[in-house]
């Protein structure tokens, strides 16, 4: 495996040449649905847009770092709320249901030390804030970014670049 010098410069094109989607029109009709989906109005816009935030460096990916960074900045939030998702476990800047959303999303991508990634008491705390529909919607919209991130992460896409041209 070739390492990289932390000193290194990472060059703005991306990995793969060939757009994905182009190569594989398929998935232009699961994004859709995908985007359908999170967008059902049961979950703030605002909520999603910080769960996928937050997915996004979770899992690494400058791509999707400034992808939703870039969202959120078009809704109108504010930089300390988008700054401070990285450390939002003590931001005074998100809601209790925005904190849950955040646990959800945290629990499900990184590793437990102790037992279930979910716990009952978290799903408790979520549930707290979020009717049914609207606790299934956050599982989509994370599950949504994971869908993406093999994307992110193998082709490697332009950092701030748009979604929806990413290769050009």
């Amino acid at each position: 495996m070739e390492t990289r010098s932390i000193t290194a410069e990472i060059p703005m094109v991306p990995r793969m040449s060939e757009d994905p989607a182009e190569l594989v029109p398929e998935l232009a009709a699961v994004s859709a649905a995908l985007f359908k989906v999170t967008g059902n109005g049961s979950v703030p816009r605002t909520t999603i847009g910080l769960v996928q935030l937050r997915a996004g460096q979770l899992v690494g990916s400058t791509y999707l770092t400034v992808l939703h960074t870039g969202f959120l900045r078009q809704a109108g939030q504010s930089e300390e709320r988008i700054t401070s998702v990285a450390s939002w476990q003590d931001s005074p800047y998100f809601t209790g249901a925005e904190r849950a959303a955040l646990a959800l999303v945290e629990a499900v991508l990184q590793p437990s030390t102790d037992g279930e990634r979910v716990s009952d008491e978290l799903y408790a705390q979520a549930a707290e804030h979020y009717p049914a529909k609207a606790l299934a919607t956050l599982m989509f919209a994370i599950g949504q970014v994971g869908f993406f991130t093999p994307v992110a992460l193998i082709a490697k896409p332009t950092p701030g670049r748009s979604f929806t041209d990413p290769w050009g």
